[in-house]
């Protein structure tokens, strides 16, 4: 399923084509004004005077707050011969490259609107192009979209989002207020990359590993209509450029141990995992050995942060991809899960009992045989849990056929470990659903095998009286020890 969306691209054209109608007036009444520093009139530059503006416009809105005096709308594509077309789009490329402040609504509107005009009229071309890029068009594109994204993010105070176990508040994520014009700018970037007309052999040195590193920085951004974009945006890039590939999984590596092991704070977790998942899904047979370490040095141990459950749906299907690919793994991940599992906090154990069942799920006997016996005891700890979620949770197990099956292959080892367990549960929980699945629970385990399951009874009455008998010797020793104390105080 997140392959599937991985795949579908995110599209406004709709909206862009409205606003490219609602702008057009505005941008009308920009070519018809011009005036120089000085105030002097001057009359309306041609089409050819236009396309000999300077290629590099030097100016960023957001330092000196000031605009190009020549900063006006360049004819439209379909204005000009053929000929002049690979030079408007240069042009256009480069007046897309003065960056506007979107911290003040008032300031620049004209020149806002034009760029944003511009900027759709690059998305439509790339869109139709029916020749290759040039290697100046692939270093003034990769300039553009660098120019316009890479920024310092904008954050909320930390101390507003901390996550105190599992409760999220819930609070309305930053947006910037310079989407408009970056949505169209990701979505050329997104066109360019997945274009026919780019050729991988020469837009590799643009779209670089410094390019890229870049981009990966950005997945930190608040924003979540920017991540969905980056998501798209990284993946065609992996897909199209195999020789970036070694170095993409390397970074996303280096972010996630940076997270896991220093920080704890990243807002693209999910969707980083996300392309993972379908990356892991293209893996060839056998699994390198890199592959391998991935999964026991970066996956499992993401399930030890607190904010487990902003991206747990995702690093599950990245587990399960693996398991799918080598079922050998599952022995890793089950010890892997074990080692992590939650002490006191009932709401991520029953997340881990879900990823379980999805694990079991995918478990052959000789790999469930070899983590059995650890497993059940931290389920037999489930099932007698005084949270009744919990204990819930690990009573559907029993739900599963698969997972039904290997615990009656393996009866024997398993049956009583869960027995005393279920027997507690029976005479003293409190939860009358809990109540009632151990009922379902016993009688699943007695159909199994009786003789085990009475063996089992007597053994567990056996130890009670025992438990009893060494209550009673304990508490007797209490008192005579008391005894001892009160003689000795009144003497």
């Amino acid at each position: 399923m997140i392959k599937n969306l991985l795949n579908k691209l995110p599209r406004k054209q709709a909206k862009i084509v409205e606003n490219r109608d609602e702008g057009s007036s505005a941008v009308s009444r920009n070519n018809s004004r011009s005036a120089n520093s000085n105030g002097t009139s001057h009359s309306v530059l041609n089409h050819r005077d236009k396309l000999n503006y300077p290629l590099n416009i030097k100016i960023n809105v957001n330092r000196n707050n000031t605009v190009p005096v020549s900063f006006e709308a360049l004819p439209s594509f379909k204005d000009v011969p053929n000929a002049e077309k690979q030079i408007l789009f240069l042009r256009k490329l480069s007046m897309c490259c003065v960056v506007f402040d979107f911290g003040d609504h008032t300031k620049n509107l004209n020149e806002k609107e034009i760029k944003r005009q511009t900027l759709v009229e690059l998305v439509d071309y790339i869109s139709s192009a029916n020749s290759k890029f040039t290697e100046t068009d692939m270093q003034e594109i990769v300039k553009m979209a660098s120019v316009n994204l890479f920024r310092t993010l904008s954050t909320q105070p930390r101390e507003n989002k901390v996550i105190n176990g599992f409760d999220l508040e819930e609070e309305e994520p930053l947006m910037d207020p310079a989407w408009p014009q970056l949505q169209i700018v990701y979505e050329f970037l997104l066109r360019f990359i997945t274009s026919p007309e780019t050729d991988a052999k020469l837009a590799k040195c643009y779209v670089d590993h410094s390019f890229v590193s870049k981009l990966l920085d950005l997945f930190d951004s608040e924003d979540p209509r920017e991540r969905e974009y980056l998501k798209s945006v990284l993946h065609r890039i992996y897909g199209k450029f195999m020789v970036h590939r070694p170095f993409i999984r390397k970074s996303i590596n280096n972010i996630f141990y940076r997270f896991i092991f220093e920080t704890e704070k990243h807002n693209g977790i999910a969707e980083l995992l996300e392309i993972l998942g379908s990356i892991i899904n293209g893996f060839a047979l056998p699994l390198k050995e890199e592959h391998k370490l991935f999964l026991v040095r970066v996956l499992i141990p993401l399930h030890r942060p607190k904010c487990l459950p902003l991206y747990h749906q995702q690093l599950t299907y990245s587990i399960t991809q693996f398991l799918e690919k080598d079922c050998k793994l599952a022995d890793t991940v089950i010890r892997g899960l074990l080692k992590y599992w939650p002490i006191t906090n009932s709401s991520k154990e029953v997340m881990f009992l879900g990823e379980l069942e999805e694990v079991l799920e995918a478990t052959q006997p000789p790999e469930f045989q070899r983590c059995m016996v650890p497993l059940f005891r931290q389920i037999a700890r489930c099932l007698s849990s005084s949270h009744f979620q919990v204990a819930e949770r690990a009573m559907f197990l029993w739900n599963n056929s698969h997972i039904e099956n290997l615990m009656k292959q393996n009866r024997n080892v398993i049956v009583p470990i869960i027995f005393p367990s279920l027997e507690k549960n029976s005479r003293s929980h409190w939860n009358q659903a809990v109540l009632s699945l151990t009922v379902n629970v016993r009688k699943i385990l007695s159909d199994f095998d009786p003789e085990l399951f009475e063996e089992c009874l007597l053994k567990f009455q056996e130890d009670e009286a025992q438990e009893e008998e060494t209550k009673k010797k304990r508490e007797a020793i209490w008192r005579r020890l008391e005894d001892i104390a009160t003689m000795k105080v009144r003497k």
